[in-house]
């Protein structure tokens, strides 16, 4: 138990400032926290072979990452990840708005939330203790039992939505778009978010017209605005000038980690 403690303070505290930040925060966050326990660890050689410090580290900043993202979606109606964006879908279906009001709007919703993280983390405790030899041994199941029992429930769930068969063609071709996203190494994290914010951004962009009366030069005379204009423009051009110079940006790992 000695050796868990500073893992896990380490790695709930890397993992939370990486939920702040946009992007796939759960894997980003995990495989940071595996490197840093790998790069002070007194014992590197039994990374990869069973450490401790290798689980208990990237499962503390995993969570700790989770609950990270809740903030920009709760405070700012921003999804900086894929489960926040999900969310952030959930709750527009019933008409709640998440932002900066939601503290005032929807005080039952934002005090839910919270009372449900503390649940959840206990629920998780007391199943997880007893049973975690049952759900270890699902990481075996053939693939070809698994997928089809989550496709069928995933084709009930959306038809139930709105009883709708339309629906789940839509459900049917994305899985096909997905699947080829997945083979061709597309992210799939920043499409959810794209097609989740879309049309947020839309509404955001007409009502920005609106205020300036169709001048789209006059949202470059905003500080806060140049300011975030420019942070993005620097990191487009950082992620594509990057591998000519032999950087490839990102985090990497060796193939024995990954492992």
């Amino acid at each position: 138990m000695r050796r868990y403690v500073s893992p896990v303070l380490r790695g709930s505290i890397l993992g939370f400032f990486v939920g702040l930040l946009p992007g796939p925060c759960t894997v980003i966050s995990t495989f940071a926290a595996y490197s840093l326990e790998k790069r002070i660890s007194k014992r590197p050689q039994e990374f990869g072979h069973g450490a401790v410090e290798g689980v208990v580290a990237p499962e503390s900043a995993n969570n700790s990452a989770v609950m990270g993202s809740m903030i920009p979606l709760l405070t700012l109606g921003i999804p900086f990840a894929a489960p926040s964006a999900v969310m952030l879908a959930g709750l527009r279906m019933h008409n709640v708005e998440p932002g900066p009001m939601l503290f005032t709007t929807n005080p039952d919703v934002f005090w839910t939330f919270i009372a449900a993280m503390y649940l959840g983390n206990l629920m998780l405790l007391v199943l997880n203790l007893p049973l975690v030899g049952a759900f270890a041994r699902i990481a075996v199941i053939r693939p070809q039992i698994l997928m089809p029992i989550i496709s069928v429930i995933c084709l009930v769930g959306v038809y139930s939505v709105r009883n709708s068969v339309f629906d789940v063609w839509v459900m049917i071709a994305a899985g096909v778009v997905g699947f080829f996203l997945r083979r061709w190494k597309y992210p799939i994290a920043p499409f959810i978010i794209g097609l989740v914010l879309g049309p947020t951004t839309e509404n955001s962009l007409r009502q920005t017209l609106l205020m300036f009366q169709g001048d789209v030069l006059l949202i470059f005379g905003r500080p806060l605005s140049v300011t975030l204009l420019i942070l993005a423009f620097a990191f487009l051009v950082y992620r594509f000038t990057a591998p000519l110079f032999g950087k490839e940006p990102g985090l990497k790992i060796q193939e024995d980690d990954a492992l």
